[in-house]
Parts: C-alpha cells; structure tokens; sequence
C-alpha cells in the first residue's frame, strides 16, 4: 500500500471518528447503533450491485465508497465500545484469505475449500454444515446458499429434472392449501423449489429476479410515456396491448 493510499484511509477514519464525536459531531451519525445503520449496509451492497449490472463504473466507484463507509461506521461504534477496530477488521480478513489460498500463499498445489471451512467451523456454537448462512440475507439468497450446503453433503436431486418436477408438486400444493395460512408456507415452498432449479441448472435466481424486476420497470415506464396522462384510466385490455407494443420495442 502506498503512502498516499494510507492517508486516504485514514483520513476516512478520521471523518468518521469527527461525525461520531459525541459533543462536537453529526446528531443523526451520533445517535446511529448497529440495528440501525445495517440496512443502510444492505442498500449499499445492492447499489453495488446495481452499478455493475448497468456497467457504470463512475457509478461503481462512488457506490463502492459508500459501502466502504459503512465498513468504516460499524467498524468505528465497535471500537468505541471496546470491541475491535477497522485495523482489526483488515487483519481479520487478511488472515482469512491467507488461510482459505494456501495454493496461493503457501506450499499447497490446490485449495481444499470444503477442509479449510470446516476447520474454521471447529468450535462455533453451530457445527452444522447450514452454519453460518446469515439470516439476513435476502430470501433468494439464503435460499441458495442453504441448498449448496445441503448440497455438499449429498443431500440434492441428482438432476434438474428432480428439481423441476419439484415445482410442479408445490403448485398443486399451493392450489390444494385449506387456508391462507397454508397457502403462504406453500408458496414459500414453491419458491424455494424454483432457486432449487435455477441452482441446478446454473442460473442465480437473485441475479435473475434482479434481471426481470429491471425489464418490468422499464417496460412499465414505456407503457406510462405512451400513453401519458390517460395511463390509469385504461382498461387492462388497451394496458395489455401497451405492454405488447413496450414488449416489442425493448
């Protein structure tokens, strides 16, 4: 790391230290808690997300800024409440991929991912093979990583065509459900069915769902430029013919 890169990094640690000073700082950065600033981590992580979908990297460089500040505000509440600190969280990472690349690092001749990470397991409260999957991942995401788990220990379909009739016996299951208690926990069913198949057949289904969220929207908003100002009082034949026509010019 070069000189100027290390005054970058802490000057941000100073910004932020000055915004959580406790008399002289930012109100609204004092008052902040972990709860509170992680769903601000998680639209950070999307809007990264988003900048690569659309291949902008100006937008990529300022979103990774962002997300960069988070790391710095958790690491920086954690520091003043005696935890560790953004030093702590490098060396913490650092020592992680030196550990899990010791075909890189070290004097292995491949990386034995599934060895490694069941030794980093070793005396975790949770020695499940499930263990670790955060809980606060978007559902699709969970979704997938719990079934990769499962999947390393021989616990999956054999092909996609398991998966895929899967899905077909969940519908049934969801037009069969009694109440609509039920209903929700077959559709979840459903729906955990379908990133079974999309995991099979090697498709990201939170990639995917992004993907057709997007052709929606866009979709939708040529509907609207359209017709202008007589959008909502059309009937959903003359809205659907709309969608045809937003269809072809996409």
């Amino acid at each position: 790391m070069s000189a100027t890169d290390q005054r970058s990094i802490d000057q941000l640690l100073e910004i932020m230290a000055q915004l959580r000073h406790p008399e002289k700082g930012c109100p609204w950065d004092v008052e902040q808690s972990f709860a509170t600033i992680a769903p601000y981590t998680i639209e950070e992580a999307y809007e990264v997300a988003d900048a690569i979908e659309r291949n902008d990297l100006a937008a990529l460089k300022d979103e990774l800024g962002d997300l960069l500040f988070q790391v710095v505000f958790h690491a920086r509440m954690a520091e003043e409440a005696g935890h560790f600190g953004f030093d702590d969280v490098a060396t913490a990472i650092s020592e992680k991929m030196l550990r899990r690349h010791p075909h890189v690092f070290g004097d292995a001749e491949k990386p034995d991912w599934e060895g490694i990470k069941a030794l980093e397991r070793e005396g975790n409260a949770d020695a499940s093979a499930l263990g670790g999957v955060a809980l606060g991942l978007p559902a699709l995401l969970r979704a997938e990583k719990i079934q990769k788990r499962a999947a390393r220990t021989g616990f999956d379909w054999p092909d996609a065509e398991g998966a895929k009739a899967k899905i077909f016996e969940e519908i049934a299951e969801v037009e069969a459900a009694a109440d609509q208690d039920a209903r929700e926990d077959e559709i979840g069913d459903l729906l955990f069915a379908v990133v079974n198949w999309a995991r099979k057949i090697d498709i990201d289904p939170e990639a995917a769902l992004r993907r057709a969220t997007a052709k929606f929207d866009r979709r939708f908003r040529a509907m609207e430029s359209m017709a202008g100002d007589a959008f909502s009082g059309l009937d959903l034949e003359a809205m659907e013919a709309l969608w045809q026509e937003a269809k072809r010019a996409d």
